[in-house]
């Protein structure tokens, strides 16, 4: 680990008043505006918001962190124009194959929320060994949303759960919050307690819409590839500040 990480993990752990959250998610946006403001095309801002998403995972691994969900591709995002598109296609393929080497010594389990079904058999083939490789890890859970959306998720889910009841595995009146909290990709994870989005923008954009019925959100006026590990420290400080009442008094 990098003399930067212990420094700032040390600085996190100092401070006996921060309460960590122990699960963030991410909405990693930003990347076509970063570039754009410096004359660059879309995919370099994708190329360094990549990197950059390294460095926070591994941060958020190093400060506690046990859950960590990062929204890499929408369902959405396919619109985009296709050379976009094959690019953030090819920048994915090198990430996970980077992850099977040189990342392979991180203890963080690494599992794909979203359709991967979408994706190339190739891509779909890379996505298999990098959760077979993580899965006996012990540290931080990363999940990593591709092809993902939550109406779609919830879609899925109500299908699943509809497919069990016609079974009659499940009876109708047994369909409860947990039930359905158990058909989602998240299934068997605590609801996130932070959601950050860099960029400024204020929007959900279909993220975690069933999980973050109580998540504190924390905007930040940075596009991603800028986002720090400092702006992660500050964002910690201001969930750590906020009375969560989950709806009581």
């Amino acid at each position: 680990m990098s003399a930067l990480f212990n420094r700032r993990s040390k600085k996190v752990r100092k401070d006996e008043n921060i309460v960590l959250p122990q699960h963030i998610g991410i909405i990693m946006d930003g990347n076509g505006r970063w570039a754009k403001l410096r004359g660059l095309p879309r995919s370099a801002g994708h190329t360094y918001g990549a990197q950059n998403f390294r460095t926070i995972a591994r941060y958020c691994s190093n400060i506690g962190i046990k859950y960590l969900t990062v929204y890499a591709f929408s369902t959405e995002n396919w619109k985009r124009p296709e050379d976009e598109v094959n690019a953030l296609m090819k920048l994915f393929k090198q990430y996970l194959n980077e992850a099977l080497t040189d990342f392979k010594d991180d203890d963080i389990v690494v599992r794909f929320i979203g359709d991967t079904t979408a994706f190339s058999s190739e891509l779909q083939e890379l996505i298999r060994r990098t959760e077979e490789e993580s899965k006996h890890r012990t540290g931080m859970v990363l999940n990593i949303a591709m092809n993902y959306g939550s109406r779609d998720e919830l879609v899925m889910a109500t299908k699943s759960i509809a497919q069990r009841v016609k079974s009659g595995e499940l009876d109708i009146d047994s369909i409860d919050e947990d039930v359905i909290s158990n058909s989602l990709y998240t299934a068997g994870q605590p609801d996130p307690d932070l959601v950050i989005r860099p960029s400024g923008e204020y929007r959900i954009s279909n993220f975690l819409l069933w999980q973050s019925a109580y998540t504190e959100f924390v905007i930040m006026q940075k596009l991603w590839p800028d986002f720090s590990t400092d702006d992660l420290d500050e964002a910690i400080r201001l969930f750590s500040n906020r009375n969560r009442r989950f709806g009581g008094v």
